[in-house]
């Protein structure tokens, strides 16, 4: 294996990345290792006032923002519409091929099985079922990558954290990647919420907003602190205020050791 590792993360709307891994993220390229973001559909329902082509394209160049923010070398929106993602077999094979194309070491993804939004569901199905494609040989692949999973608001309930990352060094590039998405951070989600008279103007404010409504999934909590404890020890996992967890996916071909996962994962070497 090179020393560089090619990580993708694999969501279903641009945004997601950023809210559930870019912690992890900003990590491996701070480590000089290959990041890239892929998500399924374009987000183009995503708005209150507006939808459509005007808004996809509002939305990749929030992506884009965010990638110069995190480091992540590459950011690619499929063209499909928000709400239209289904698991077929050409979505299946076309995911393959970004894994191979990225000489992907590891993924990063949705589970499956949650039970929020039909497009972040279909998206970890589809991942799921590349995987099975990858390691039955059919894909021609030699390599086989760590798949983990990062629980997006529905699946809160099912995963377990095997892995916890600790991202307080980098918590100020995930929460600016977060707020390249005004779209998001500053209008749907908020105006869903019924907060929206609530959002602020400045960074220090809106840092604060951030960390206020929107950090459920990175300030550590109480499934959080074994996998923090195993990886870091009780005496450094007690001070971690910021992780992102993620679970090894059961349908990883191998059983991963501990010291492939720290390989895989150096930001767990303590």
């Amino acid at each position: 294996m090179s020393n560089i590792l090619n990580v993708i993360v694999i969501a279903a709307h641009p945004d997601e990345p950023e809210e559930y891994a870019a912690g992890t993220a900003a990590l491996y390229a701070e480590l000089g290792h290959r990041v890239k973001f892929l998500t399924l559909t374009n987000g183009d329902i995503g708005h209150y006032n507006y939808k459509g082509p005007e808004l996809a394209k509002r939305r990749h160049g929030e992506a884009l923002l965010a990638a110069e923010r995190l480091g992540v070398q590459e950011y690619t929106i499929w063209d499909i519409s928000d709400g239209w993602l289904v698991p077929s077999l050409e979505n299946r094979d076309k995911v393959v091929a970004h894994i191979r194309e990225w000489d992907a070491d590891v993924v990063i993804t949705f589970h499956g099985n949650g039970g929020g939004h039909f497009d972040n569901r279909n998206a970890g199905r589809i991942v799921r079922e590349a995987a099975e494609h990858i390691a039955s040989g059919a894909a021609e692949d030699s390599k086989q990558p760590l798949f983990l999973l990062m629980p997006d608001f529905s699946a809160r309930s099912i995963y377990k954290a095997d892995l916890a990352i600790d991202i307080t060094s980098v918590l100020e590039k995930k929460l600016l990647g977060c707020d390249a998405h005004a779209s998001q951070f500053y209008e749907l989600a908020p105006w869903q919420k019924r907060i929206d008279h609530l959002v602020p103007e400045g960074w220090e404010q809106r840092r604060a907003f951030i960390l206020k409504y929107w950090s459920d999934f990175f300030v550590v909590s109480e499934e959080m602190v074994p996998a923090l404890e195993r990886w870091y020890g009780k005496d450094k996992a007690s001070a971690i205020k910021y992780a992102e967890p993620f679970e090894i996916a059961d349908y990883n071909p191998k059983q991963w050791t501990e010291e492939e996962l720290r390989t895989l994962v150096p930001m767990l070497q303590n």
